[in-house]
């Protein structure tokens, strides 16, 4: 007990809100502050993804155009995630697809999959001196296929400014599937502008295409928006299984840093979108590449799930002043 405080929500803590109107109209959001400048909007409506990101009350993540997009608009078909794409800080994309649509060995699959659009079968939050954890359970399951379910556990510092993503994969059902998952990790303005420094220790990075090859150079370099903008993905490998990604700008003094096992997490993708209020970079570690499951399946990279098995992954973030 502090004497010095009447609620512990004057220091840190957890409150739950719910939005009002438009299509986010109703979704719950757990507004996280770690009282060192932290503070995180995480949502239970969204598999416990992480929305908005903010340090010293300034902004390190992207929202895109389309705001808060409740899970009942979500529309399967295609590319059509992309009218639900809040982005926000984290999307995570699986777990039965990652990237461009397709269809694997008979299965239509959309881009990113659907685990993003998939509210929480159970959400909850627990405080204590050291940190503040969020739990949440997303079932990704259905009649005659897959059977997954997502143990996430959010864990905010209350000692420094970090955080971590810890995901445990159950595979329910009694049959092998498919296990694709990454983190759609979005930087956006302020910490993102032409004059940030991005910093990937790759020991190899490869372009996506012949669009981002063209410019493979400056694949480090981040310009200021342009009208017309074609995304660029880049592929990094790491020589060991310290993966790491940051970005740092000199203006806010600030740096963000992801680390992670790269062992694990195999397909590290950075993705550079200079567009006009497409303006995003996405610092994306997953384990796969998001050329589609077909594709994934060819080249011998597609992970499986044998029925009772688990997989877990972490994902460590944390916001430096300097």
């Amino acid at each position: 007990m502090n004497p010095y405080i009447g609620h512990e929500t004057q220091i840190s803590g957890v409150e739950e809100h719910r939005l009002t109107g438009g299509k986010g109209d109703g979704m719950r959001l757990y507004e996280i502050c770690n009282g060192l400048g932290l503070e995180l909007c995480v949502s239970p409506d969204r598999n416990g993804d992480i929305t908005r990101l903010r340090f010293l009350g300034r902004n390190m993540s992207y929202m895109s155009p389309c705001g808060y997009v409740a899970p009942a608009y979500y529309d399967k078909t295609g590319s059509n995630w992309l009218s639900s794409f809040t982005a926000g800080y984290l999307t995570t994309c699986g777990l039965q697809a990652v990237g461009s649509p397709c269809t694997d060995q008979g299965e239509e699959l959309p881009l990113h999959g659907s685990i993003a659009n998939l509210p929480c079968e159970q959400a909850y939050w627990e405080e204590d001196e050291e940190d503040i954890r969020i739990h949440t359970v997303t079932r990704d399951e259905v009649i005659f296929g897959r059977k997954m379910v997502l143990n996430r556990t959010i864990t905010v510092s209350k000692k420094e400014n970090v955080f971590t993503i810890d995901d445990e994969i159950e595979n329910r059902g009694d049959q092998t599937y498919p296990l694709e998952i990454l983190y759609h990790m979005n930087i956006g303005y302020p910490l993102l502008d032409e004059d940030s420094v991005i910093t990937i220790p790759s020991s190899e990075v490869l372009p996506r295409d012949e669009h981002a090859a063209e410019d493979i150079a400056n694949w480090m370099h981040m310009e200021k928006p342009q009208a017309g903008y074609q995304e660029r993905c880049y592929y990094h490998k790491f020589p060991d299984e310290f993966g790491k990604a940051s970005i740092y700008q000199p203006k806010l003094e600030t740096e963000l840093q992801i680390s992670f096992n790269a062992k694990e997490l195999d397909g590290f993708v950075e993705w550079k979108m200079m567009g006009v209020r497409d303006y995003v970079l996405g610092l994306e570690c997953g384990n796969c590449y998001p050329d589609g499951r077909d594709v994934m399946r060819r080249s011998g990279m597609l992970k499986f799930l044998a029925p009772g098995e688990k997989k877990h992954y972490q994902v460590k973030v944390e916001l430096i002043p300097r």
